[in-house]
């Protein structure tokens, strides 16, 4: 009698597993703090929440109940590069992965960002529901798109009151939240007809959701999110919006979001070069709105030359700098070494929140992370490029919670396989060539398989602000801030991590806004780090040279953008600005830049200390190797990428 041999593995062997567990994990200095207070589930089974191989074993079998094809051989070393740090899928996914929520909304929970163009009420609701998802959104505030929006109407009022006695009862649920904004849009862009609605059924600040995970941040914000955003509108009665109030009414949004801080809110605007309005729409000087400091904000150029002195002001300290989008160079190349119409993205309409992904209308990013110095030579760098294709792959195979996602998504298949680590990685261009094509032949066979499109782009750095701590490795393509510097990460106020800290001697504070007015709701714990001798550290590296590191990437890794936030001293901005023209219309996708040091942000996420201050920090704190708690908290800051005014969190 023959024996039937099974091809593809459904699940992790548990004896395996058990082997597994006993390895140590590689934590950088900062790696376990950060994975316990980012990406740590709660085990209701066990009363506490899970340790680093649980949630590997989570994410692999998860992937595998999926539907990934993947082999008893392949499954385990997924596993055994996840759990040893080589690679990881992203935080969304370390987050979601084997949960209830993708059950119930699909890949909407276990993808990072998404794009959208502002031309529509559908824009604004899909923003809101994909944030309060986790995910970030970037959008297109180009005049193109905002003015398809139809005059707002006069006379609206909405008006929330208490008890039954109203048009609407707001579901306690993201569906009820997404429809009372939407009510809210349709009456001021469509019917001309105000109602009334109650938040009455809206759970209480503070209470669990057990579903996605975290607390609630309850009604209050809600429905002052809701009167900003009626302010907005009467102040264009009778007008069309222009760009300026678009980004306002998305950047409320994102702060509904995240009232409470127990929810992340990660958004980028892309509009227009020579909209004054806009380019001065985050000069605090001038007294403006402090939600705007929900995104980042970039302009739109094909071309560097012609950008007015309002894009230089943010450079010269009079506000934030504004990022720099090649659209055109996004839409006709993906490598810059296979030149243009190879892997074309003819239909992007912008970017996600850190700009590695080009993106059309309603689509999301798919990624996952590849730690450079933790591969050992070619033979594992393709290995785990190959695994991650695989569980990137596999996530594009869900279903998606809005139709326009679905058929983008079934369309063009797009992930980001990304890289950390490159300032201390010595792999060369043919090494980066080797694994691109080893991947692309593996896209087409798999692709195949699974009668799935292969995939428009294959390959991206992101800026792993917060994955990359856990390795320890410097995050994408950035050098290390410093040789020594204070890394301040945000919690919720009320999670037991906080205490922790304050018990083993690490400075708690909380965080203080634009306008100068402490947010007790969020406390920032600062940790000193020392990233060793051997390391590539900002001051080593001039702002040309970073530019040079985000050209190479872009021309041998990278087939959808490479995200940089260039960090520069005053002396450097003439050589920056030569460098663009020399190099951004043909060599630059996306790029960011921030100030080293005099950029104006409270409580940066990184500050320069001398080793003197390293040493008599470090004294005077106990090493966090142990952190056992029974309540899991949302997502803060942004995991993956920037939030607000500060691009590399």
């Amino acid at each position: 009698m023959a024996v039937t041999v099974k091809r593809y593995a459904d699940k992790l062997d548990a004896g395996f597993v058990e082997r597994m567990r006993k390895l140590e994990v590689p934590w950088g200095p900062l790696g376990y703090v950060t994975y316990k207070r980012t990406y740590s589930r709660l085990r209701e089974d066990l009363g506490r929440t899970e340790e680093w191989p649980e949630t590997v074993e989570r994410c692999v079998n998860a992937v595998l109940s999926y539907g990934a094809r993947m082999t008893k051989d392949e499954s385990e070393t997924l596993y055994e590069y996840n759990h040893q740090l080589k690679c990881t899928p992203p935080g969304r996914m370390l987050w979601q992965l084997g949960t209830p929520t993708v059950d119930k909304v699909g890949g909407d929970s276990a993808n990072n960002c998404w794009a959208v163009a502002v031309e529509s009420i559908d824009s604004f609701c899909f923003a809101f529901d994909e944030l309060m998802l986790g995910g970030g959104v970037g959008f297109s505030i180009l005049p193109s798109h905002v003015y398809k929006l139809p005059p707002v109407k006069s006379g609206v009022r909405v008006v929330k009151r208490d008890g039954n006695d109203v048009d609407f009862i707001v579901p306690d649920n993201r569906e009820g939240w997404v429809e009372l904004l939407r009510r809210v849009l349709v009456a001021y862009f469509e019917t001309g007809r105000g109602f009334t609605y109650s938040t009455h059924c809206v759970r209480s600040k503070g209470e669990r959701i057990k579903g996605f995970g975290g607390v609630a941040s309850g009604p209050s914000d809600l429905v002052k999110g809701i009167n900003q955003i009626s302010g907005v509108l009467d102040a264009r009665a009778g007008k069309h919006l222009r760009p300026v109030d678009a980004l306002d009414l998305m950047n409320i949004v994102g702060s509904v979001v995240v009232s409470g801080n127990v929810r992340r809110s990660a958004q980028l605007a892309l509009g227009a070069a020579d909209d004054a309005d806009f380019l001065q729409a985050k000069q605090w000087s001038r007294g403006v709105p402090n939600w705007r400091a929900m995104s980042n904000n970039s302009v739109a150029r094909d071309r560097f030359d012609g950008l007015s002195d309002d894009f230089w002001s943010g450079y010269r300290g009079e506000g934030e700098p504004y990022g720099l989008v090649n659209l055109g160079l996004m839409r006709s190349h993906g490598r810059l070494r296979d030149g243009k119409d190879y892997r074309p993205d003819y239909d992007a309409i912008g970017c996600n929140p850190c700009a590695e992904q080009a993106l059309e209308n309603f689509e999301c990013c798919d990624l996952a992370e590849l730690f450079l110095p933790r591969l050992r030579g070619v033979k594992e760098f393709v290995t785990a490029a190959k695994l991650m294709y695989k569980v990137c792959k596999t996530v594009l195979q869900l279903p998606y919670s809005w139709p326009q996602t679905q058929a983008v998504v079934r369309k063009n298949q797009r992930m980001g396989l990304s890289v950390s680590g490159f300032c201390q990685s010595k792999f060369g261009s043919e090494d980066y060539e080797a694994v691109y094509r080893s991947v692309e032949e593996l896209d087409r066979r798999y692709s195949k398989r699974i009668k799935a499109n292969e995939s428009i782009k294959l390959t991206t750095v992101k800026p792993s602000g917060t994955v990359s701590l856990l390795p320890g490795v410097t995050p994408g393509v950035h050098p290390a801030y410093s040789r020594h510097y204070v890394r301040r990460i945000r919690f919720s106020a009320n999670d037991p991590i906080v205490s922790a800290c304050r018990s083993a001697g690490y400075p708690v504070e909380s965080q203080i806004g634009f306008d100068g007015t402490p947010d007790h709701d969020t406390q920032i714990v600062s940790f000193p780090v020392d990233v060793g001798p051997d390391t590539t550290v900002a001051a080593q590296v001039s702002a040309v040279d970073q530019l040079e590191k985000q050209k190479f990437l872009q021309t041998h890794w990278a087939d959808n953008n490479v995200s940089v936030t260039v960090y520069y001293r005053n002396e450097e901005l003439d050589g920056v600005k030569q460098w663009l023209a020399d190099n951004y219309e043909h060599s630059v996708k996306t790029t960011s830049f921030l100030r080293h040091s005099d950029h104006g942000f409270k409580q940066a996420p990184y500050e320069e200390i001398t080793a003197a201050q390293f040493d008599d920090l470090s004294r005077a704190v106990k090493p966090l190797t142990r952190l056992t708690d029974a309540q899991q908290w949302d997502l803060i800051d942004s995991a993956e990428c920037g939030s607000g005014g500060c691009p590399v969190k």
